[in-house]
C-alpha cells in the first residue's frame, strides 16, 4: 500500500463531525486557521515521519479541503486505464447538448491549463459534477488516490517519473470518455 492509499484511508475514516470542520476550510490556506492546522497535521504528519515519499503538502491540503466539501466515495480501479478518475468522470458528463458543451468543455480546459496555486475554484466546479454523476449512478465513485498522485505532479510535466503530463493525460481521458 503506497503512502496516498494510507492517507486516503485515513480521510475515508474521518468521522462526520471532523469532515463538517473540513468544509469550512474551503479556499482557505493551511496556516490560515489553527483548527485547520491541526486537523491537517494529525492526518499528514504521521505518514510524512514514516516515509518521505508521502505526498506533497500543498496537494494533500487541496485534497483534504476537497475529500472534506464533496464526499464521493473513494473507488480505487482494479484496471487503472479505465478507473474512475476525475477526468474520465467529466468526460462521461460532458453534455451532449451543443450548446452546453463548449462552456463545459471551456471549463475543463480552464482547469487543465491552470498551475496548481489557482487550481482550487476549478476543482471546486468539478467536484459536485462528479458528485451528481455518482449520484445518477454513471459513476461508481472517485479514485481519490489517483487524484491525489495527479495532482502532485500537476507542475512538473513530463520531466516526472511516470514519463508523463498529467494534463494531457487528463486531456486524452477526457476526451475518450466524451466520445
Amino acid at each position: 500500500m503506497t503512502q496516498t492509499d494510507q492517507f486516503i484511508r485515513r480521510l475515508d475514516a474521518l468521522k462526520e463531525g471532523e469532515r463538517s470542520r473540513l468544509r469550512t476550510l474551503a479556499g482557505k490556506s493551511l496556516d490560515e486557521t489553527l483548527q485547520g492546522f491541526d486537523l491537517f497535521s494529525g492526518l499528514w504528519w504521521p505518514l510524512r515521519q514514516q516515509n518521505q515519499a508521502a505526498p506533497r503538502r500543498e496537494t494533500s491540503w487541496l485534497v483534504v479541503k476537497l475529500f472534506g466539501a464533496f464526499p464521493v466515495r473513494h473507488v480505487r480501479s482494479d484496471r487503472p486505464e479505465a478507473g474512475p478518475t476525475l477526468a474520465r468522470i467529466l468526460g462521461w458528463c460532458e453534455p451532449h447538448d451543443e450548446h452546453a458543451r463548449p462552456r463545459f468543455r471551456g471549463r475543463f480546459d480552464a482547469l487543465l491549463c491552470s498551475p496548481l496555486s489557482a487550481l482550487e475554484p476549478h476543482l471546486r466546479w468539478a467536484l459536485p459534477v462528479v458528485a451528481d454523476a455518482v449520484t445518477a449512478r454513471r459513476a461508481t465513485g472517485l479514485d481519490w488516490v489517483q487524484l491525489l498522485d495527479d495532482l502532485s505532479i500537476w507542475d512538473r510535466g513530463e520531466e516526472h517519473r511516470r514519463g508523463i503530463d498529467v494534463r494531457q493525460d487528463w486531456a486524452r481521458q477526457y476526451l475518450e470518455a466524451a466520445k
